[in-house]
């Protein structure tokens, strides 16, 4: 039941601050990029800030979701 509970907070918590993750995510990426293309290893382009920003939302929503039909079914 604790378990659970913490992963239905998770999920609310991401899908609360969905923007501000997205956005730390997005930049250490850019920043471990710059440091991989100076030791000559090069990436793809990176998503959109948008695209981003929705992804954590949806990531957030799936989460608490689950977890509230997981506690709803298996109580």
């Amino acid at each position: 039941m604790i378990v659970e509970l913490a992963r239905l907070i998770l999920g609310l918590l991401i899908l609360c601050f969905h923007r501000q993750v997205a956005d730390f995510i997005l930049s250490r990426e850019q920043e471990l990029a710059s440091l991989l293309s100076q030791r000559g290893i090069f990436l793809p382009s990176f998503p959109s800030t948008k695209f981003t920003h929705d992804l954590y939302f949806c990531l957030g929503t799936f989460i608490a979701i689950l977890s509230l039909t997981r506690l709803w079914l298996f109580r």
